[in-house]
């Protein structure tokens, strides 16, 4: 089921073994055209364009963009209390960690004198995209909520799609975690148009104001990415986030039917996830295909993860040694990356990029999407190579604050001007000798 790439016996460049792993991905550029003009008028007409674009792509036109209180606190209501509680948990556990992330303001003394703050400011308004598609993302709506929370976010907006089937408003569940964390601005909205009116506002049908947000964060298709790509720099973005994506560094200690299991849970997302094994261990190769054949059959979504596992972005690596193995994952550079070896801490500690990295037999990447306390809004296609996952810092921004007095400014003045000087801008040291009532020479 997955095909095979042999590496061992050979010493790749880092170019080679780039273009040698197996790598899906979406090429955005090829839906730009598609996702513009409802990006343009949405911009444009607000609100009822993306009613109206609603209706075309969803089948479903709600009454309203926001999703009305009672209907929120219904669905809090009516939730199954095994999930209500199992959210509770989750968020209570990301919670502990994002609250480790805040920052705090540091003062620096450059001079005497002279300092300089950095202060970190919350981002004053953002929309959160919350996916349909395969399945129901409450998760997602704790891993975004819950860091913009502990950076101090003034206001916070959910957007996920309408559903025909609950009356268009999003799936109860989402609404349920929404009503969970206090997030009570909820919007029926999804998709490249929902995209498009977190970062242009609107009004809403009764004649409220539906303002724009100043970072749109959040997961979704193509669609979604495209819309992110075309709003960024009207608003912030957290990432544009590509198909699910799972690498284990195994080696012969590994038990395979935990190993196809893994590959399994994350193929199960969509039939362009990709789910990669890397081990020096042919044995084990041969094994996990075995389970797979079992197991892929006996799964829910047979079809969809059938079709992930064997895509051209998946498949199994194999290599001399987990030296080796430790080379070829950080060139893949995983959203999510496992390792099951022995010393699997130590192991881990090597690696340099990945978006999340889960260590040994039982920390999963299942946990990590829902209860570790981690959060599971990642990297993907290769960015942790220079990106990380979301955080309380995706919602703060960083100001220096300087303030020197006349002394300070006094003792490093000539400097300033050579510099001025040096760049031929010398107006620049013209404003630091105005303060000393001199003139230009």
């Amino acid at each position: 089921m997955l095909t095979r790439t042999d590496l061992r016996g050979s010493t790749p460049t880092l170019r080679q073994l780039r273009r040698a792993l197996p790598r899906g991905g979406t090429d955005v550029n090829a839906v730009l055209d598609t996702v513009s003009p409802v990006v343009e008028a949405i911009a444009e007409h607000g609100a009822t364009a993306a009613l109206d674009y609603t209706e075309k792509f969803d089948r479903v036109r709600p009454s309203s963009v926001r999703v009305p209180a009672t209907v929120i606190a219904q669905a809090r209501q009516e939730l199954d209390p095994a999930v209500t509680d199992a959210l509770e948990e989750s968020i209570r556990r990301a919670r502990i960690v994002h609250a480790a992330q805040r920052r705090e303001t540091t003062v620096t003394t450059v001079v005497p004198g002279g300092t300089v703050a950095e202060k970190w400011i919350p981002v004053r308004r953002v929309g959160l995209y919350v996916p349909g598609g395969n399945a129901v993302y409450p998760s997602s709506v704790i891993m975004n909520v819950v860091p913009a929370q502990e950076a101090g976010v003034d206001t916070l907006v959910v957007a996920s799609p309408a559903q025909a089937d609950f009356g268009g408003w999003p799936h109860p569940t989402i609404l349920a975690a929404c009503a969970l964390l206090g997030v009570d601005e909820v919007w029926a909205v999804g998709g490249a148009q929902g995209v498009a009116l977190l970062a242009h506002g609107g009004q809403d049908t009764d004649g409220t104001a539906l303002d724009p947000v100043d970072l749109i964060t959040g997961p979704g298709n193509i669609y979604v990415t495209a819309a992110k790509r075309l709003v960024r720099g009207v608003v912030g973005i957290d990432s544009e986030a590509g198909p699910t994506e799972i690498a284990i560094l195994a080696d012969d200690s590994a038990d395979p039917a935990v190993v196809a299991a893994d590959l399994i849970s994350q193929a199960e997302h969509d039939v362009l996830a990709a789910s990669v094994l890397v081990t020096d261990s042919v044995a084990l190769a041969d094994a996990v295909d075995e389970a797979l054949i079992g197991a892929v059959s006996a799964t829910k979504h047979s079809e969809r993860v059938r079709t992930a596992l064997s895509g051209t972005q998946s498949g199994i690596v194999l290599v001399d040694d987990i030296d080796a193995g430790l080379a070829v994952v950080d060139a893949y550079a995983a959203e999510h990356l496992e390792i099951q070896t022995r010393d699997a801490r130590g192991v881990a500690d090597r690696v340099t990029s990945a978006g999340a990295i889960f260590v040994g037999t039982h920390s999963p990447v299942s946990l990590g999407d829902y209860s570790a306390g981690s959060n599971h809004v990642l990297p993907t296609s290769g960015s942790a190579k220079y990106a990380s996952g979301l955080s309380v810092q995706t919602f703060l921004r960083g100001v220096h604050i300087i303030d020197y007095d006349r002394d300070a400014l006094a003792e490093i003045a000539d400097r300033v001007v050579t510099l001025a000087d040096a760049e031929d801008l010398p107006a620049h040291g013209e404003a630091v000798r105005a303060r000393f009532g001199e003139t230009a020479k």
